[in-house]
């Protein structure tokens, strides 16, 4: 017995040792870097970070800055834009596809195939297609209709607009994915008494089936709205910013200051807000999983 366990105990141990590297790469490479941004937003470092405390001084500036309010307008403009045109698309397509209809697994490779390309890839893309002089609105034109206008991408007031399409087109796939897998989960005899009672199609998704996908839904909003936070490579790709500051975000916000204005004491604290802004979205979500496993372990 004593021999079992020690042989048990060692196997652990070369477990444990195993996961050491991934361990301190975690520690030293992530949480070291995020702790040293923090503690250099609180400092008065420019070009290179030095070791003085000026307090709120570096958020007080930023948050006076009318070009980080505007990309904080922008990215809540993206984000309700960009989430709402993801879930309902989504959703779409997957009771689409749960019709069991034919070639479904080439339907779901086609809808899953955009999320699987770079942002970088996808804007490029979309900026041809907007492009007034060579994408969509110069080829219909050609074709005869000479009214027809496609500006968006060019346009201070609905550049956002273009950016949160191209977004939707490729971060669809992957909801649909996500409710594909909750609506499979919906049991048949549902339907069926649905079906018994008349009741419509359109009001068992909307008052038993959605309220069951709760899982799927809030995985989905979760992917989404870090997604959000973060956005900079559709941006860039599509209009640098542009035109003027009208399509200007955040994650552009902190490498321009970072790399080209050269105040990394302002890039710090504008990307420890968010960071912030990242673990309120996460934290309501790893809460409720953690209240799931514990009822049902408690079960």
């Amino acid at each position: 017995m004593s021999s079992s366990r020690r042989s048990h105990g060692l196997r652990h141990a070369a477990a444990y040792a195993a996961l050491l590297p991934m361990a301190a790469t975690v520690l030293l490479a992530y949480l070291g870097t995020v702790a040293w941004s923090v503690r250099v937003s609180f400092s008065g470092s420019r070009t290179l970070p030095i070791n003085d405390f000026v307090g709120l001084a570096q958020y007080t500036r930023l948050f006076n800055s009318e070009r980080w309010m505007l990309s904080l307008e922008n990215m809540a403009l993206f984000g309700a834009l960009f989430i709402v045109g993801c879930m309902v698309l989504g959703f779409l397509l997957a009771v689409f596809i749960d019709q069991r209809v034919k070639g479904e697994g080439i339907l779901r490779t086609v809808f899953l195939y955009p999320y699987a390309m770079s942002f970088v890839a996808t804007g490029l893309v979309w900026q041809w297609l907007l492009n007034p002089e060579l994408g969509l609105q110069s080829t219909i034109r050609g074709l005869g209709f000479d009214s027809f206008t496609l500006d968006w991408i060019v346009r201070q007031e609905a550049v956002m607009y273009a950016i949160a399409l191209a977004a939707v087109w490729q971060g669809s796939g992957v909801v649909m994915a996500l409710m594909l897998a909750g609506l499979r989960g919906v049991d048949d005899s549902i339907w069926k008494a649905a079906r018994i009672d008349g009741i419509p199609t359109w009001r068992v998704y909307l008052s038993v089936v959605l309220p069951m996908m709760g899982p799927s839904i809030g995985t989905a909003l979760v992917l989404l709205s870090v997604g959000v936070v973060k956005v900079f490579d559709v941006v860039v790709a599509m209009t640098q910013g542009g035109p003027g500051l009208a399509s200007e975000v955040p994650a552009k916000f902190i490498i321009d200051n970072l790399f080209g204005r050269a105040n990394i004491g302002l890039a710090s604290a504008a990307s420890t807000v968010l960071l912030i802004t990242v673990l309120a979205v996460l934290a309501p979500w790893l809460y409720a999983r953690q209240r799931k496993g514990s009822s049902g372990a408690h079960a």
